[in-house]
């Protein structure tokens, strides 16, 4: 029987050596092998600088930039196709397992530091850059999209252009909730929470609850008057 000193010692040494090169991806594989699955291997991203990436990730992307102790589970795929911009994972950013990020188009992915992804989530940066702020929680299931398609009569659907209102920020502390979507020209304010299921179609102050679809304002964390309610509430973004 293997203690747990033991095995906290070979990983630690085995991540030493980790990274995206392909020596460094099988000395990933080692240092988990005595590791469960899933969260267990967080704490694998701060044995080394170069932090943790699942070994049946997929890494297709020629401007990934990594911060230090970087997180990226299993199943993880991170993407470039044609003229993508490049993805910026800050430090100790976490990326749950089967989450996509992927970029095209000029448009880029940056996540700031200590934010978490968890699984099944969707970031497509196409034509204009998303952004995620500092300790952001992100839980399952959501979907960022920084672009739409044309929707004129003369072409099919499938050859309609991409085009874009603009970006999407995420600024810092904003808490998202399962399965909630974020559309192109969308800001969410500092410390913002998004509940569950709501599709983001417009700007989200700071502070603000959103709930519902399209997402509108029902309430602030920090105690807001009731004359900025009565503004939120005539601008129709609070229901």
């Amino acid at each position: 029987m293997i203690s747990g000193k033991i095995k906290k010692l070979w990983a630690r040494v085995w991540m030493h050596f980790s990274g995206l090169s392909n020596f460094g991806r099988i000395a990933t594989r080692m240092a988990a092998l005595f590791t469960p699955p899933y969260k267990s291997r967080c704490y694998l991203a701060a044995c080394s600088p170069k932090g943790y990436i699942a070994p049946n990730a997929t890494i297709h992307h020629g401007g990934l930039h990594l911060g230090e102790s970087v997180f990226i589970g299993d199943r993880v795929v991170i993407y470039r196709a044609r003229d993508g911009g490049p993805v910026e994972l800050a430090r100790g950013v976490h990326i749950h397992n089967d989450t996509i990020i992927e970029t095209g188009e000029s448009g880029s992915v940056e996540i700031g530091a200590h934010s978490s992804i968890q699984p099944r989530c969707q970031f497509s940066g196409y034509k204009a850059p998303i952004r995620i702020g500092c300790n952001v929680q992100i839980a399952p299931n959501c979907a960022f999209y920084s672009y739409n398609h044309g929707f004129r009569s003369d072409k099919s659907v499938q050859k309609q252009p991409l085009q874009t209102k603009g970006g999407i920020v995420i600024d810092d502390d904003v808490w998202i909730g399962v399965g909630v979507i974020v559309l192109d020209g969308v800001k969410i304010g500092k410390g913002a929470i998004i509940g569950a299921g709501a599709v983001v179609t417009h700007n989200i102050p700071d502070g603000a609850m959103a709930v519902g679809i399209p997402a509108r304002v029902v309430k602030f964390r920090g105690g807001t008057g009731n004359d900025e309610l009565m503004e939120y509430r005539h601008r129709g973004m609070i229901s």
